[in-house]
């Protein structure tokens, strides 16, 4: 019975860095991820976007190998958002449940796809926990709309709203390739078979698209209150200039009279 624990250690990994610095057996790579060998049995598989899987590894060589990945974060988190997945090979079987999996080998890209998927679910907790926060205080913006008629938010805080709201879906969208398949399922049908499982039983896709519903949401919502502010602006505009020329009218007319 061996275990993959999925951990967000950082908003991010510097995956050059760590490629040239990390001294485990590197078994594939691209420009996000780095999948290692760091003994026999012993995976590690690193995620630009701060994500970390170990497969086989107790407490104490997680946190050992975490203290070596450290100074390749931006932003090193000290609570990690954390999943736990119970893998056991059993010959001829293939068979993923809620929180283990059942393998019929000891495939290394078997594996792997475990942890990438453990990961991913991993990301997408992260991810939730902060639209649902966002949802949250836009909910509060819309109540306060709702009952006094105005927004209580400035233009400058509405702009880093809106843009903390795009940065986040970009994220999402560069980071998490949920229907995406890894290019070692294309040719081969028990790794494809697996992949799919996986993601049924994480819930990944649903899961997806329940964040970037939340996330229209509120940027339907913040648009609508940067016209509401635009309309505001725009209103206080027009008083300005019927101001002035009403002032300059009554100018005119004090001279005439003078």
């Amino acid at each position: 019975m061996f275990t993959v624990v999925a951990y967000q250690i950082a908003n991010t990994i510097s995956i050059k860095t760590s490629k040239q610095q990390l001294p485990w057996q590197l078994l594939f790579q691209d420009s996000d991820e780095l999948f290692y060998s760091s003994a026999k049995d012993k995976y590690v598989y690193l995620f630009h976007y701060g994500m970390v899987s170990f497969f086989n590894y107790s407490k104490d060589e997680i946190e050992e190998a975490l203290q070596q990945i450290k100074p390749y974060c931006d932003t090193y988190f000290s609570d990690k958002i954390s999943e736990e997945v119970t893998v056991e090979i059993k010959q001829h079987t293939l068979q993923v449940n809620f929180e283990s999996v059942v393998l019929p080998d000891f495939n290394s890209e078997m594996i792997r796809l475990v942890m990438l998927n453990a990961s991913q679910s991993v990301a997408l907790n992260q991810y939730s926990e902060i639209t649902e926060e966002l949802l949250i205080e836009t909910n509060k913006h819309t109540k306060y709309l709702e009952n006094k008629g105005k927004l209580d938010i400035s233009g400058n805080k509405l702009k880093r709203f809106i843009g903390k709201i795009l940065n986040i879906k970009n994220k999402i969208s560069e980071n998490l390739y949920i229907f995406d398949s890894p290019d070692i399922t294309w040719e081969d049908e028990l790794l494809n078979k697996l992949n799919l499982e996986l993601k049924q039983t994480f819930d990944l896709k649903d899961r997806y698209h329940v964040i970037h519903d939340r996330i229209d949401i509120i940027k339907e919502n913040l648009e609508l209150f940067k016209d509401i502010m635009d309309h505001r602006e725009s209103s206080r505009l027009e008083w300005i200039i019927i101001i002035l020329i009403l002032v300059e009218v009554v100018d005119m007319f004090i001279l005439k009279l003078l």
